[in-house]
């Protein structure tokens, strides 16, 4: 699944028109650079959640044919539900028998992906978290196995404790996660929520596992500087 329903505040003036997944970065759409990471990745089964704009994107889609995948829509534009309630609302897709990636669609990054569900696999986590260390205000905490065990604010001091354990290195979430299905067996929300809570109320009992990513490249674009670094960057190679 692709996150590509948000409303890309950030990112004005470029979402004055268009979704953020619409935004270009050297010549590419963000949507269509999410799209080839996971199809190199070998996932050719996609579902894409729509909310800002979100007819741009099935033209979008429609004018690509796809780029050659088989895509559904999962149609927020009466209600953006957030990281939790957009998977939930696209559960017909994903509940099977095999874990499902979940790519932000303003997420730039050589992670690699096989690597990452083989790690996932061995692990047996019910969701397994592509983290990094760097700097940011608001960080997954981890023990020494890397099970998640909490939540902290540094610039507010806020903090959310899951369960006991020796505590370990914090990590930044990098908007990449590979999750069971057996997770909508668990979900008691409803309508517009996020995944990390959950995962927060859920780490007590479940494993929720944390890969430390160490791949070169790593952006958010979630911000029009970011959007001109990574230009820069691109062009350059």
């Amino acid at each position: 699944m692709i996150f590509a329903a948000g409303l890309g505040s950030r990112l004005y003036p470029y979402t004055a028109d268009r979704p953020k997944a619409l935004v270009e970065v050297a010549g590419k759409t963000l949507l269509q650079r999410a799209i080839e990471k996971v199809s190199e990745g070998g996932y050719s089964d996609l579902v894409i959640n729509i909310h800002h704009f979100g007819d741009q994107i099935i033209r979008f889609l429609e004018v690509n044919k796809n780029f050659g995948l088989n895509i559904s829509i999962s149609d927020e534009r009466d209600q953006l539900l957030d990281t939790g309630g957009g998977v939930l609302k696209a559960a017909r897709w994903l509940k099977g028998e095999e874990p499902f990636l979940v790519y932000n669609v303003d997420v730039l990054s050589n992670i690699d992906l096989n690597l990452f569900l083989r790690y996932h696999c061995q692990r047996g986590g019910l969701a397994t978290l592509a983290v990094r260390e760097r700097k940011t205000a608001r960080y997954l905490v981890f023990d020494q196995t890397m099970q998640l065990t909490g939540w902290r604010n540094i610039k507010t001091g806020e903090e959310i404790k899951s369960r006991p354990g020796t505590e370990s290195d914090l990590f930044a979430f990098s908007g990449i996660q590979l999750i069971e299905p057996e997770i909508f067996n668990l979900i008691t929300e409803t309508e517009s929520f996020s995944l990390i809570p959950l995962y927060l109320r859920l780490a007590n009992d479940y494993p929720i596992i944390g890969y430390a990513d160490q791949s070169t490249l790593w952006m958010d674009l979630g911000k029009p500087d970011q959007i001109i670094e990574a230009e820069k960057y691109l062009w350059k190679k």
